[in-house]
C-alpha cells in the first residue's frame, strides 16, 4: 500500500511548504521577468512581491492572486462565463470531473473560479509533466492545487507513475475530501472531438481494490463539458494538423505549448459555458459491468461518459454554421442569423491569416472542428445503448 510520503513528486504543495515556495519563485529570475511583462509598473511589481512574501497557504495564494488574475482574464476575454448542472453536486462531497479539454490552462481554472464563486471547495487539477518548462511553472501550479502527470517517460517508470497516480486519485477524492479535475484524454481536442481514453479509466482502475462497480461507484465521477463560443487556440490548432498532415511525425516543442498556454488565456473566446453532469449512479455501472472483460467495460464505460459530454455541450451557433458550412447544407439554418454567418465567416479568414493558413485546407479543418460537436450530438442521441 502507498504511503503519503509516496506522491511528493505529484501533489499540490501543503500550506507549510507555501512560504518557502514563495521565497523560491522571487529568487527565480525568470519568474520575475514573467511578473514584469504582466504588470509592467515597478511599483504594481514591488506590491507583488511584498504580498506573495506575506503568502502562508494555498488558499491566500488562490484569493490574492489567482481569483484576480483568472478575473482579468474573463472581464478582458469572455463574454459571458454561465454554469449549469450545480443542482447535481453536493457541497460537503467529493467528486472525480472528468472533463472535454479545448485550452490548457482555462478549462480547469474556469471551472475553480465558478465553483468557488458558488461556495464550492476548489478541486485539484491533473496537469501534464511536458507543460512544466519552467520550475516556477511547476511552482506555481502545484501551489494553485495541481498535482502532476508523468509525460513522455520509458514504459516501466510509466507503469509505475500510473500506479502512483491512480492511488493518489481515489485517495484524494475518497479519503482527502477533495474534489479532482482532469481532463478525459491526453492533451486538448485538435480537432472539436471530445472522446474518453479508455486508457484513463484503466489508470483510475488500477487502485482499485474492490470489484468494478464499487471500485468506480466510490470515485463519483461526474462528466462535464466546457463549451468556448470561439476556439481559444483554434488556429493554432489548424496550423499543427496541417502540419501533422505534411509530416506524421511532427512533434510540438515544449515552447509551442508554452505559446499556447499564452495564447489561450490573451485570445477572444465569446461566450463559454460548463456543464455539469449528474454523478454515474451504481445502476448505471452495473448495466455497463455485464459487458465481458475488463476492457470491453472500460470502454463502454468510457462512451458513457462521453454521451453525457456531448449532451452537456452548449452548441452555439458558430457550431451550426459550420456544420451547415461544412457539410454544404442547411440542416441547421433555424439556428443562427444571416449576421451571425457573416460573422463566423469573417471571424474564419481573420483568425486563420493570423497562422498564414488562410487556404482552402486550413478553411476546411476549421469548419470541421467547429462543426464536430453538433456531429457528436446527433450521432449519441441516435444511440438507445447508452
Amino acid at each position: 500500500m502507498l504511503v503519503l510520503s509516496d506522491f511528493n513528486e505529484i501533489r499540490p504543495y501543503r500550506d507549510e511548504e507555501i512560504p518557502d515556495i514563495m521565497q523560491r519563485l522571487l529568487e527565480d529570475p525568470v519568474f520575475i521577468r514573467v511578473l514584469q511583462n504582466i504588470f509592467v509598473e515597478d511599483s504594481k511589481i514591488r506590491e507583488i512581491k511584498q504580498a506573495m512574501l506575506l503568502t502562508k497557504d494555498v488558499e491566500s495564494f488562490q484569493r490574492n492572486f489567482m481569483v484576480p488574475y483568472l478575473e482579468r482574464i474573463i472581464n478582458s476575454s469572455i463574454t459571458d462565463l454561465t454554469v449549469g448542472g450545480l443542482e447535481h453536486l453536493k457541497k460537503d462531497k467529493s467528486y472525480l470531473f472528468i472533463s472535454n479539454h479545448r485550452d490548457i490552462v482555462l478549462d480547469s481554472a474556469l471551472l475553480n473560479v465558478e465553483i468557488y464563486r458558488y461556495g464550492f471547495k476548489p478541486t485539484e487539477i491533473a496537469i501534464g509533466s511536458n507543460l512544466l518548462v519552467y520550475p516556477w511553472i511547476e511552482d506555481v501550479s502545484r501551489v494553485n492545487r495541481s498535482f502532476i502527470v508523468k509525460r513522455n517517460i520509458p514504459v516501466r517508470q510509466m507503469l509505475e507513475a500510473s500506479h502512483v497516480l491512480s492511488a493518489y486519485m481515489r485517495q484524494t477524492v475518497t479519503t482527502n475530501g477533495n474534489s479532482i479535475w482532469i481532463a478525459q484524454r491526453e492533451g486538448r481536442s485538435k480537432d472539436g472531438l471530445d472522446q474518453t481514453s479508455s486508457a484513463l479509466l484503466k489508470m483510475l482502475n488500477m487502485s482499485n481494490k474492490r470489484k468494478f462497480i464499487r471500485g468506480f461507484e466510490e470515485l463519483s465521477i461526474v462528466p462535464m463539458a466546457i463549451s468556448y463560443e470561439i476556439e481559444p487556440c483554434g488556429n493554432e490548432k489548424v496550423a499543427e494538423l496541417l502540419k501533422r498532415q505534411a509530416d506524421p511525425g511532427f512533434q510540438k516543442s515544449e515552447k509551442d505549448d508554452l505559446l499556447s498556454m499564452i495564447s489561450g488565456l490573451k485570445n477572444q473566446k465569446g461566450r463559454v459555458h460548463i456543464q455539469f453532469g449528474a454523478p454515474i449512479t451504481k445502476s448505471a455501472l452495473k448495466t455497463i459491468s455485464k459487458e465481458g472483460n475488463i476492457n470491453d467495460r472500460l470502454k463502454r464505460l468510457a462512451d458513457f461518459i462521453d454521451v453525457q459530454i456531448y449532451k452537456n455541450y452548449k452548441l452555439f451557433p458558430a457550431n451550426y454554421i459550420a456544420y451547415d458550412l461544412y457539410y454544404n447544407c442547411n440542416t441547421y439554418i433555424d439556428n443562427y442569423s444571416v449576421a451571425e454567418q457573416k460573422a463566423f465567416i469573417e471571424l474564419t479568414h481573420q483568425r486563420l491569416k493570423l497562422v498564414d493558413e488562410d487556404r482552402a485546407e486550413a478553411i476546411e479543418l476549421w469548419l470541421k472542428m467547429y462543426a464536430a460537436p453538433v456531429l457528436s450530438f446527433e450521432n449519441c442521441c441516435q444511440r438507445d445503448d447508452l
